[in-house]
C-alpha cells in the first residue's frame, strides 16, 4: 500500500494533513507550530510545551493529565522542540488506540479534544501561566541545557554547527541559553505564547484510520481567529568555503572526539541531492563504507567514524572518536577517501550496498506511525509532493557520474576537536 498525506487548508495559516492506514492499532494527532529560528525566542519557544503539559483549564496538574490518559486505554503525551534547519519546531503528539480496539465510539474525540485544550487552554493563574509551574519548568529546561555536555560525542557535533555556522541562524541550540531564563517569567512566557498562536504556521496531521465525520471535526476544532501568519522563510544554502576554520577545545576526556564539517551547496530541491546521499553512505554510512573500511579497520585510527547529510542546510559531517594522538593522521585518510570519490574511486557494487543500505532504512518508517507522521512533515517543509515509493525509486536512479559530480562540491569548511591537552600524545 502507498503511503500518502492528503493536505487539507482549515485557514488562516492551519493545514490538515490526513495519512490514511490500517496497519496499526493505534491512530497518532500531532500539532506542528513552526516558528523562524532566532535567539530573541528560541529558550522561550522551548520552554513553553514544557509550561503546556503541565495541565489545562479542566484538568489543572499533569496528575489529572495522566489519569485522563490512562482512561482513554492508555494513550501517550508527548511533546518536542528541535530545529528543521532554520525553523525551530514545537510538537504535540498524542498517540491513541484505534477505533477497533475500543467500545467507544466517541473517544477519538475525546483525544482531539484533550490535545486541543493541552495546547488553547492552559491552567492560568491570575490571567498568565501558573508561577511555579514556570519556575519549575525553567528550572528543568536549565538543566537539560547544562547536560548537553555529558553526551561528548552529540556535544562534539552540536559545537562544531555552532562553529561552522556562527553568522547564520542554524548555530542556534535549539533548547536556548541559560542566560535568557532569568528573564522569563509567567506573565512573559504567556505572552509570548498568545503571540505563537496567533501568528504561527500550524501543520496537524492525524495517522491511522478516520471517515468523514472526524475530519469535519477536527477543521472545525481548529477554526480560530488569528492574525497575519508568519512566512518563515527557507533557509540560504552557502556553497563556497572563504575561510576554514580549526577549531580545538580541551576537556578531562579519555577519547578524543572529531567532527569535520564540509559545505555541499547542494539543496534538497537539487537533482543531485539524492547522489549527494549516495555519496555520503559510500563515504561514511557503515561497515561497508571507505571510512570504516580505511580509518577504523585497517589503520585502527577510530572507535567510530560516520558521515551525515544535514537536510536543510546541505551540509555534511564526519564525526568520529579517536586517540589524541590520531588527529592529523585520521584527517590525512578522511582527505585522501574523500579526493578518491571525487575521482569515481568507488564501484558499482558500493553503491548497490549503499542504496540498499539507505532504502531499508528509509523503508523502516513504515512500522511507525510517528516516523510517517514525521516523514510527511518534513515533505510539507520542503514543499515535497513525493511519497516515499517515489522517493526510493528517484535514489534508485543515480548514477555513479552523478555521484562523482556532487562529490566534487563537498568542500571542508570546519574542523573542531575535543582534546585533552593533559595526556600526552
Amino acid at each position: 500500500m502507498t503511503l500518502k498525506s492528503e493536505r487539507i487548508n482549515i485557514g488562516n495559516g492551519i493545514n490538515l494533513n490526513l495519512i490514511k492506514t490500517n496497519k496499526f492499532k493505534s491512530n497518532l494527532l500531532s500539532y506542528y507550530f513552526i516558528r523562524p529560528l532566532s535567539k530573541d525566542e528560541v529558550t522561550k519557544n522551548a520552554l513553553l510545551p514544557l509550561v503546556l503539559r503541565r495541565g489545562t483549564e479542566e484538568l489543572d496538574n499533569n496528575l489529572k493529565i495522566q489519569k485522563k490518559l490512562e482512561e482513554m486505554y492508555g494513550a501517550d503525551l508527548s511533546i518536542s522542540v528541535n530545529k528543521r534547519g532554520e525553523r525551530q519546531v514545537l510538537r504535540f503528539t498524542i498517540e491513541s488506540a484505534s477505533g477497533d480496539y475500543v467500545k467507544d465510539s466517541k473517544y477519538i474525540y475525546e483525544v482531539i479534544d484533550l490535545l486541543k485544550s493541552i495546547i488553547y487552554n492552559p491552567t492560568l493563574e491570575a490571567g498568565y501561566f501558573k508561577k511555579d509551574y514556570v519556575e519549575q519548568e525553567k528550572e528543568n529546561l536549565r538543566r537539560r541545557i547544562e547536560g548537553r555536555i555529558n553526551d561528548k560525542r552529540n556535544y562534539a557535533i552540536e559545537r562544531c554547527i555552532e562553529e561552522m555556522c556562527k553568522n547564520e541562524k542554524f548555530s542556534i541550540y535549539p533548547f536556548g541559553y541559560i542566560k535568557d531564563l532569568d528573564e522569563i517569567n509567567e506573565d512573559v512566557l504567556y505572552n509570548h505564547y498568545k503571540h505563537i498562536l496567533s501568528n504561527s504556521p500550524i501543520e496537524i496531521f492525524y495517522a491511522g484510520e478516520y471517515d468523514n465525520n472526524l475530519v469535519d471535526y477536527i477543521k472545525n476544532v481548529n477554526k480560530i481567529e488569528r492574525e497575519n501568519i508568519l512566512n518563515v522563510l527557507r533557509e540560504p544554502i552557502i556553497s563556497g568555503v572563504q575561510t576554514k576554520n580549526m577549531i580545538h577545545e580541551d576537556m578531562d576526556i579519555s577519547q578524543g572526539k572529531l567532527v569535520l564539517g564540509y559545505r555541499t551547496g547542494i539543496p534538497y530541491e537539487d537533482r543531485l541531492y539524492n547522489a549527494l546521499i549516495v555519496a555520503s553512505d559510500i563515504l561514511g554510512g557503515g561497515p561497508n563504507s571507505k571510512l570504516f573500511r580505511n580509518v577504523r579497520e585497517k589503520e585502527s585510527l577510530a572507535y567510530y567514524i560516520t558521515s551525515s547529510i544535514y537536510k536543510y542546510k546541505s551540509i555534511m559531517l564526519i564525526d568520529a572518536g579517536i586517540e589524541f594522538e590520531n588527529f592529523e593522521k585520521t584527517i590525512d585518510i578522511v582527505r585522501l577517501q574523500l579526493e578518491e570519490m571525487k575521482k569515481g574511486v568507488f564501484t558499482d557494487e558500493d553503491i548497490e550496498i549503499s542504496k540498499k543500505s539507505i532504502k531499508t532504512s528509509t523503508e523502516s518508517i513504515k512500522d511507525s506511525l510517528f516516523l510517517i507522521s514525521e516523514f510527511f512533515f518534513s515533505q510539507s517543509l520542503t514543499n515535497d509532493n513525493r511519497s516515499l515509493e517515489e522517493m526510493l525509486d528517484d535514489l534508485d536512479r543515480v548514477t555513479k557520474d552523478e555521484i562523482v559530480e556532487a562529490t566534487n562540491q563537498i568542500i571542508l569548511d570546519t574542523i573542531y576537536f575535543i582534546r585533552n591537552t593533559s595526556v600526552k600524545e
